[in-house]
């Protein structure tokens, strides 16, 4: 694992000027008048101040018992909120935010359940695939709805017609290879048997799609933006908009187990932070665009402010979390690869204690 980032400096109280200076980069002569009609950032000043006011109403609160919280940085940017939460969590006591280098997938996950990272947005699959297998991972809540999109050359229509077709993935356990098997599972096929999967290691999935090479594949953006952009393949399923898959988290908070018992103001703190940094993709999607840009997140402006308009960041109210543990646990067990039953997973690998009191809090 490459650390790639961190920071050592704690936002100051005086957010507003901190803010302008630090994430909008706007001159600190600029007068106050002027910022208040920056009617682009309006959401965002709102969001920031209001974090402001209720963190100096907790001064007698104790700090979180470490300054330091490292995240994941893969090549999936739909994990927005987790790209532009560095000045929130500063805001919350951390003081160095740092980026571990990992994939999308099953990399990801054995790096929470080593301790390689504190937290981590990720889908839910593979997460649940490592709990089964003693992985020490406690889920904290979910974030956001889908965000994966099969794409699929013509003639096939449903997931049913990828029986005996090739459909490419980056491995077995990886984000697509269990999005898919799950898919595949709820129609009747059984993808151990009933897919052509095609695994490769020195050319990405997308690129033998783009290619012709393969009959289907899933995507987690930036790709779907970058195909539809190209006019490659059709889509099959959206998860953000297709029942059932658009009615359960996608991406959820995961920690690691050790972490979360051991520092449980931190936790609350980072699943504030992660919350409130998800509401700012729907109230600056722009601004978080630029950020994720100008952070070396994603080259592209373009693709991630569209990746902010099509995944629906602000549903994260309105589900119950432990309905997609089930939901998910269930669906894998019918593709015999996931053997403990849901009410185990829960039990042992989810903690809804942080997400509650947060909720209270935002009037969830």
């Amino acid at each position: 694992m490459e650390l790639i980032g961190g920071s050592s400096t704690r936002f100051d109280v005086n957010w507003e000027a901190n803010y302008y200076s630090v994430f909008e980069e706007v001159p600190m002569h600029t007068n106050r008048r002027d910022l208040l009609l920056a009617g682009a950032c309006a959401a965002s000043t709102a969001l920031v101040g209001s974090v402001a006011a209720r963190l100096r109403a907790e001064e007698s609160n104790p700090p979180p018992e470490t300054p330091t919280i490292r995240l994941a940085k893969n090549p999936s940017i739909c994990i927005a909120p987790q790209y532009v939460v560095r000045d929130l969590l500063n805001a919350e006591g951390f003081t160095n935010v740092v980026y571990v280098e990992s994939d999308a997938g099953v990399e990801q996950t054995r790096a929470i359940a080593k301790g390689d990272i504190d937290f981590t947005l990720h889908f839910s699959g593979p997460l649940l695939l490592e709990i089964d297998r003693g992985a020490s991972i406690t889920v904290v809540a979910g974030v956001h709805v889908g965000c994966f999109e099969l794409f699929a050359k013509e003639g096939i229509r449903s997931v049913a017609d990828l029986k005996g077709r090739t459909v490419g993935q980056q491995g077995v356990g990886s984000s697509p290879h269990v999005f898919i098997s799950a898919m595949a599972a709820l129609v009747g096929l059984d993808p151990a048997k009933d897919i052509e999967w095609v695994t490769s290691t020195s050319v990405k999935p997308i690129e033998l799609f783009a290619e012709g090479k393969i009959d289907a594949f899933l995507g987690f953006p930036p790709e779907p933006q970058r195909l539809r952009a190209q006019n490659i393949g059709h889509v099959i399923v959206n998860s953000a908009q297709d029942r059932p898959w658009s009615q359960y988290y996608c991406c959820m908070l995961a920690g690691t187990r050790e972490f979360v018992r051991k520092n449980p103001i931190a936790t609350k703190r980072v699943v504030r932070a992660m919350l409130r940094a998800t509401d700012l993709c729907v109230s600056s999607p722009a601004l978080v665009a630029r950020r994720m840009v100008d952070g070396g997140f994603t080259p592209r402006q373009d693709y991630a402010a569209q990746t902010l308009a099509d995944v629906p960041y602000n549903r994260w109210r309105e589900y119950d979390p432990e309905d997609t543990i089930r939901f998910y646990a269930l669906r894998l067990r019918e593709a015999k690869m996931l053997k403990s039953n849901p009410t185990k997973i829960i039990a042992d690998a989810a903690d809804w204690r942080f997400l509650n009191e947060v909720r209270r809090e935002l009037g969830s």
